[in-house]
């Protein structure tokens, strides 16, 4: 026999006799190998990841402010500390398109004594430290900021929750849900099988697929919030950031003028 058709048969022999895949039962040992409760649907999913994470006061919360700090990772590597770091937000009603600017935020960041940071946007106009900025197209770049918000909305009329494969969101067995919004905008969610805490959000954006991991959830006493205290973000599988934050307020009537810039602050705004 040729060399090379002995080979194939020795080849064809070894996948004969390989073993069969293991039994659903001994898979179920491996997390996520198995599809973990497949009556839930994507919006029973939703509706357990909104209770978890503090029911209708999570849903409708109005504002929001969290405080904390936030690691830069350039692309040569290092980091660059923002040791003070802060985000606004005031969410609009309804959420038709998931990735388009809506409501209100303030990000502001500080390294010492040094601006590092200032973006704003109050419903209509984006904002810097030196005041409206010129070229509002920039608007367009909340698209990779706006995208978590989309959970509150997921059960509003219009919107549709597909439920997809398990998976392991950092060891994590997690349920995923893929979102898709009234204007056909897409983002995919994880949620710990656990106790639905939300793991992760992935969505397309111009800068690339952005992804964020969410950890170290916290509340406070009396508080039926659950925060994420650790949010590391990721552009096309790279880590460009993570966020910590250590203090949240929600529900806090804010100035309309926090959005708008005149000038930068000589200080923090918080």
């Amino acid at each position: 026999m040729p060399r090379r058709l002995a080979l194939f048969a020795l080849l064809l022999a070894n996948v004969v006799g390989a073993e069969a895949p293991p039994p659903e039962a001994e898979r179920g040992s491996m997390p996520a190998a198995v599809q973990a409760q497949p009556a839930l649907d994507g919006a029973a999913i939703i509706a357990r990841a909104h209770a978890a994470a503090g029911g209708e006061h999570f849903v409708k919360p109005g504002t929001l402010f969290l405080a904390g700090y936030n690691i830069i990772r350039p692309p040569g590597g290092g980091e660059v500390l923002w040791d003070r770091y802060a985000m606004w937000r005031q969410f609009a009603d309804d959420k038709p398109d998931a990735h388009r600017a809506s409501g209100r935020v303030r990000i502001e960041a500080w390294t010492g004594q040094d601006l590092a940071l200032l973006l704003t946007f109050d419903g209509e106009t984006t904002y810097d430290e030196d005041g409206p900025v010129e070229d509002q197209s920039a608007n367009a770049m909340w698209s990779s900021n706006f995208g978590f918000g989309a959970i509150r909305n997921a059960l509003d009329p219009g919107w549709k929750q597909a439920r997809m494969p398990d998976d392991l969101i950092d060891g994590e067995p997690a349920f995923l849900v893929r979102l898709t919004d009234p204007a056909g905008g897409e983002t995919l969610f994880g949620f710990r099988q656990s106790d639905y805490a939300i793991l992760y959000v992935g969505f397309d954006t111009p800068r690339g697929w952005h992804e964020r991991r969410y950890s170290h959830f916290f509340s406070k006493p009396g508080s039926d919030w659950v925060q994420a205290g650790r949010v590391r973000l990721f552009y096309d599988g790279v880590k460009k950031n993570e966020a910590i934050w250590t203090d949240y307020r929600v529900g806090e009537p804010f100035d309309p003028s926090l959005f708008r810039v005149e000038a930068a602050p000589a200080a923090p705004s918080w």
